[in-house]
């Protein structure tokens, strides 16, 4: 059995609340409440092909009008036809599926061209080699500890070895995490070293939103990480 090594991580975290289950219909109103407490607001865009679930485009994305950068996640084929009207949307970072993109490392390059951090997603099953010979390109990775599509869903705790492995491999990157976060599921991922935090329903639908975040910020102060191959 492999032995862990333990060490401090000293990234921030951050909080980002996916607007999947935001109130569309007065949305700007409805994001005012989080921005005194939330760092970044998580965009799922689903296009109801790569995931059975379609969501918001770049129009609404351009819409949004907020203090705090917006995070988008295209779960949706052939992203590079996308990318530069997510970034002309207001985009700050832009997230596309390894399992989605035809030409990963020329759409990296296209997002970053654009301004916008790039980053790669993974889905639960795919193993974190898909994405070896990207990761000194990328600014940041995220890790689905769901299927995605939906949200609800109960938290994976076997993908968090992906989340060690690339703590390990590449200390300074940006790990992000998203599905089925909240205040217990938090503190797994921070010990594994992710540092970017995505909850929907635990911060949104909670009557206290506030305080749902305050727990997930508590995380962070016992950030640390075991190293592990996955």
């Amino acid at each position: 059995m492999a032995k862990f090594s333990v060490k401090r991580i000293r990234k921030p975290i951050i909080i980002a609340p996916s607007l999947l289950g935001a109130d569309y219909g007065n949305l700007n109103e409805y994001l005012k409440k989080f921005e005194p407490f939330c760092d970044w607001f998580h965009v799922d865009v689903m296009d109801g092909n790569f995931v059975p679930n379609f969501t918001l485009g770049p129009v609404v994305v351009a819409g949004i009008k907020t203090k705090r950068p917006l995070d988008c996640h295209l779960m949706i084929n052939s992203p590079h036809l996308y990318i530069e009207a997510f970034a002309k949307a207001g985009a700050a970072s832009i997230t596309i599926h390894v399992e989605a993109s035809k030409h990963v490392m020329a759409d990296i390059e296209k997002i970053k061209k654009t301004g916008c951090r790039a980053g790669l997603t993974l889905n639960p099953e795919t193993p974190v080699e898909k994405i070896s010979k990207f990761l000194p390109h990328l600014d940041m990775v995220l890790v689905m500890s769901v299927r995605p599509g939906f949200g609800g869903q109960k938290f994976m705790p076997q993908v968090l070895k992906k989340v060690r492995w690339l703590r390990q491999h590449y200390p300074n990157l940006d790990i992000e995490i998203d599905g089925g976060i909240d205040g217990k599921t938090a503190l797994l991922a921070v010990k594994a070293g992710a540092n970017i935090l995505v909850a929907g329903s635990y911060i949104l639908k909670n009557k206290n939103p506030r305080k749902a975040v305050e727990k997930l910020r508590a995380a962070g102060k016992t950030n640390l990480q075991t190293k592990a191959c996955p």
